[in-house]
């Protein structure tokens, strides 16, 4: 009996690596090449992976290390999903462009650029948006790992003569105009109209709900009270410069276009501010051991990977 169970895992582990590879061979006319966790890496993504690795100056048989980088990509992308780790559309098109301004070529330059040599513009967005997603994840887990002690802060602010540090603390409204992935390129720019128009509406944080009366698709969150150094930086320079009572520029994110109020600001120090404002300043300083840390969570999700190379 236990020679059956042993037979059967092993069945159903067959069937259901036959019917990834049928699936994605189905769709996509390729040969499906390794699986990890489940994903399917194709020879069309390891060609075109050996091409953006030529286009940086690499030599040799570039296939093996290709499919090395491409492995290690899926379980990055894999982690940061399950992190609830996103990249919008429009922060990889901004990354994509930036790089195109870099190299003094426009975005349709570089797209054909990278189309001629193998790799496809498709491709490079898709690193670009696992590169992105990795790094939130690896600066969260540095900072929660990293995270100076009371003890420690004390210690600290003893040496500096018993002064604490100060931050400002916001407390925050998120309005959302809701957009569906699959009517973004549709309506976004109709729904960015429409927010900018509710936000010069804004006077203060009491009265959103009944100016929102009657409006569809419209979320609105209050964020609680954050202080300056937890933004996210994607926001911080746009409410640092927000007066109290008014409402940042939109912005389009992955749930549609929003903006943030700010309802207030005040000063603060304590305890708290002072271990966050040391563990972030300490994370800067810190680019060896973040290095550390990187190569220690690449190994850990190596070391419980399935991996089959078919």
């Amino acid at each position: 009996m236990k020679k059956f169970g042993s037979y059967l895992s092993g069945y159903l582990l067959f069937a259901s690596v036959m019917s990834i590879v049928l699936a994605v061979q189905a769709a996509s006319g390729t040969q499906v090449a390794i699986i990890v966790n489940g994903n399917a890496i194709t020879n069309y993504d390891i060609e075109r992976r050996a091409a953006f690795l030529r286009l940086q100056k690499r030599s040799g048989d570039l296939a093996g290390p290709a499919r090395e980088e491409l492995i290690d990509e899926t379980l990055r992308r894999i982690e940061t999903k399950k992190h609830n780790i996103s990249v919008s559309v429009e922060e990889i098109n901004r990354a994509f462009a930036d790089f195109a301004e870099r190299n003094n070529m426009t975005t349709s330059q570089l797209a054909k650029m990278l189309n001629q040599e193998g790799v496809t513009a498709e491709h490079f967005k898709s690193y670009i948006q696992t590169q992105m997603g990795w790094e939130r994840l690896i600066s969260a887990r540095f900072h929660a790992e990293g995270m100076v002690t009371e003890e420690e802060a004390v210690q600290r602010m003893l040496k500096n003569g018993g002064v604490k540090p100060k931050t400002n603390e916001y407390h925050l409204q998120q309005v959302i105009f809701v957009v569906p992935k699959n009517r973004r390129s549709v309506i976004l720019d109709r729904r960015r109209q429409e927010a900018n128009a509710f936000r010069n509406k804004v006077s203060g944080c009491n009265d959103l709900y009944k100016k929102n009366k009657g409006m569809i698709d419209v979320t609105i969150r209050d964020l609680g009270r954050i202080l300056e150094p937890q933004i996210p930086n994607k926001w911080k320079k746009h409410v640092k410069v927000t007066p109290i009572k008014r409402a940042t520029s939109v912005q389009n994110t992955e749930h549609g276009v929003e903006f943030l109020i700010v309802c207030s600001i005040r000063k603060v120090s304590n305890d708290r501010v002072a271990q966050l404002i040391f563990s972030i300043q300490d994370s800067h300083w810190d680019t060896e051991k973040a290095a550390r840390l990187e190569k220690k969570y690449m190994k850990e999700l190596r070391d419980k990977a399935r991996i089959q190379n078919l």
